[in-house]
């Protein structure tokens, strides 16, 4: 039996890294970069800065992955909220206020019509959280639940807030899916905001 010996092919040659050299070098190894030790000596400087940043984002990966990791249900909980506001406020951008119908340049929020409190188990239902003025409406009269009310009747129609206001299944979220509501509704908050740009 014959065994064919294959010829090593010459490595194709390679411009030195190093911008104060830039020669043209057959490489000796896997990966080389430079000509010489000079030149590797040379581009240090350089390298050592980008693998400290290098590092350092690494670093910040795995913290970021151990808080991920002792976050608690409630934790989950908030983020989701934070996320379902934002894309609330998106959707009703340039909307007035559900409940007394400013248009003025003030910090809006996402209202609740039954508050989370009263009714969990309509905390991510789209219909029940509208945009709101902040200062005025949701934190100085409480939710402003008597312009609430008629300014949604306008806006969803009157069955829709009477099955709002009628009695409705307990609903109890996972972690899982909690993450999985954060990334949608943080899709879609980018998505609206990428239309409005």
């Amino acid at each position: 039996m014959r065994v064919a010996i294959k010829e090593k092919k010459a490595p194709k040659p390679k411009k030195c890294k190093n911008p104060a050299c830039g020669i043209s070098f057959p490489p000796q190894r896997l990966g080389q970069a430079v000509c010489s030790p000079k030149c590797a000596l040379a581009m240090a400087p350089a390298n050592s800065e980008r693998a400290s940043k290098a590092i350092a984002q690494l670093g910040r990966r795995e913290i970021q992955v151990r808080k991920e990791k002792l976050k608690s249900r409630a934790d989950h909980l908030k983020d989701t909220q934070q996320a379902f506001n934002a894309w609330i406020r998106a959707r009703d951008a340039g909307q007035p206020c559900i409940s007394c119908g400013t248009t003025a340049d003030v910090q809006y929020c996402a209202g609740h019509y039954r508050t989370t409190a009263a009714a969990p188990e309509l905390r991510f239902e789209p219909l029940n959280v509208n945009l709101q003025c902040n200062r005025n409406c949701n934190m100085g009269k409480s939710g402003n639940l008597l312009g609430y009310r008629p300014g949604l009747i306008k806006k969803i129609g009157v069955e829709a807030v009477e099955w709002l206001e009628g009695p409705h299944e307990a609903k109890k979220y996972t972690i899982e899916e909690l993450k999985a509501m954060t990334a949608d509704y943080r899709a879609k908050t980018r998505e609206l905001k990428g239309r409005a740009a």
